[in-house]
Formats: C-alpha cells, structure tokens, sequence
C-alpha cells in the first residue's frame, strides 16, 4: 500500500513539474475551444418542459424539453377526421359497374339467341335489332357510368392529397416543438426556463463539444515555414502558474490572412505586430476546458 502511494505520488509530482523541466520558450500561445451550437426553438408556443443546467451533459438527440402541443394536436385530429371522411366518398367502380355488365352479359345470351331464332325463321328481325340497341345503349351507360366514377375518385384522391400534405405539416410542426441537442457535449449556457413563451429563432441554449476542442493560437510569419496542415506538435495545458500538462496535438487550419496580435496572446516574437491563427486539435481527456490557456511546441 505505501509503494503504490509512493507511486501515485512520483507520478503526480512528475505532472506538475513537466512544464517547469521543460524548455519554457513556447513556440506558440493560445486559447482553447470548443465547436459551440446555439440552439433555437423552431415551434411557437409555452415550454412545458426544458430539464437541463448549464454544466450537465447531453447527447445527441436527446429529449430535453418540449413547447406545448395542444393546439397542434387538436388540428391534426380534425384533419384525420377530414381525411377519413373524404376517403369514404369514394366508390368502388366494380361494385357500381355490376348491374350494368350483369345486364350486358344477359343481354348477349338473348342475342344470340334471337339471332338463331331469326335464321330459322321462329322470330323477327325487328326483336333482334331492338336487343342489339339495347345492347349498345348499356355499353354507352357503362363506359359514362365508369368515368364518372373514374373523375369523381380523381377529385377526391387530389382532396386527400392536399389533407395528407396538411397533416404531415401539422407532424414537421410537433416534431418541431421537441427540444434536442444536436452534438453531444455540454450546457455551456441557458437562455430559457420553463413557462416562458418560445417563438421560432429565440435561443434555448447553448452546447459545446468537449470532446472535440482545439487550441486556437497565433504564429509570426517566419514560423508559418515549418508548418503544415496535419503536423503533429505538442501541446501544454496551462492548469495554473506551474502545473501543466501535454498532449498530442494535430494542427487541422492555418488562417491564410495575417492579423493584429490579439492583446491575451504573445508570440515567440513579441515585436511582431501581425500574426497569423492556427487551430491545433487535441483529444481532451476531460481535463481540458473551454477558455483554459495552452502553449505549443513544434
């Protein structure tokens, strides 16, 4: 048990001292970032619900509150009803074309039938000819008969259209109303409370990715020579006025326009006047926090 205290210890005293064994002539002085997203509300209505706090986590998608629905709900089930209604006018042709091709088909037996009777003589042309009319009046009937059912179907499919097209408006709308974060991170600030009134575009909150942060910092033009996108360097988290720590970093931007030196930051050379950004990303072990000031070496 003592030795590994003596361990723990050892490594600890290790850590802390890192950045005093090591050369203190940073190439490079920055701040560390994160990718903020401020979210916004998109329904319009009471939030009845918003559980979170600034500092707790979230992941992506997660329900964290909700804007009231109530009316959103209440439309939707007149438009369903509307729909439901609409769908019901509509008739089954072949259930309302079966008298007329029953009567048809009948008609053919008699026809021809009369048309044997005529050949022997047993009947008249005129009772042939009357059935040949009759037959070819119901082939008109049922040829009307099926458009008209064809249009008024065609009508109420496009009516039911335009209903559906509402209804799945009215559901973009409720999903609206659900409040989620779009990354997965932290509460860096809240704007909003339950019982307040949301309208579309007022913001929530706001969420920053930890996991994926970057140290933004500031290099003279001499050293933009000696770096390239995708180099590897490291960097020291500043916890304090001599604890620090390193880690591996991977230059990911290089700004291509020159800038005034920012008033928090120096560079190895602090007579230079015009410097340029650099983003260095770093995998955060949790340790690291937005706003924390960090050095680079390449």
């Amino acid at each position: 048990m003592r030795t590994y205290k003596l361990i723990i210890l050892g490594t600890m005293a290790a850590w802390m001292t890192a950045c005093e064994n090591a050369n203190p002539e940073y190439d490079a002085t920055g701040v560390f970032e994160t990718t903020e997203v401020i979210v916004s509300a998109q329904g319009n209505g009471e939030i009845m619900q918003l559980a979170i706090e600034e500092g707790s986590e979230v992941s992506p998608n997660e329900l964290l509150g909700h804007i009231d629905t109530i009316q959103l709900s209440l439309k939707r089930q007149q438009l369903t009803a509307t729909l439901s209604a609409t769908e019901s006018r509509k008739l089954d042709v072949n259930k309302q074309l079966a008298s007329i091709r029953q009567q048809i088909a009948n008609l053919k037996t008699e026809q021809l039938r009369y048309e044997k009777l005529v050949k022997a003589n047993a009947a008249s042309q005129k009772q042939l000819d009357d059935i040949n009319y009759n037959l070819e009046v119901l082939h008109k009937q049922l040829s009307a008969t099926s458009e008209q059912i064809g249009s008024s179907n065609s009508s109420l499919s496009g009516q039911s259209a335009g209903i559906a097209a509402q209804v799945a408006q009215i559901d973009k709308q409720i999903e609206d109303c659900l409040i989620t974060s779009p990354i997965k991170g932290i509460i860096l600030s809240k704007y909003a409370e339950q019982g307040e009134f949301a309208i579309p575009g007022r913001a929530l909150f706001k969420v920053g990715d930890i996991s994926d942060i970057k140290l933004r910092a500031y290099v003279s033009a001499p050293q933009l020579t000696s770096l390239q996108i995708g180099q590897k360097v490291k960097v020291y988290a500043d916890f304090g006025e001599t604890d620090c720590k390193e880690y591996e970093g991977t230059v990911t931007w290089i700004s291509a326009e020159a800038e005034f030196t920012p008033k928090t930051i120096q560079t190895r050379d602090e007579r230079s006047n015009l410097v340029y950004a650099i983003k260095i990303a770093v995998k955060n072990d949790g340790m690291i926090k937005r706003g924390m000031y960090g050095n680079v070496k390449f």
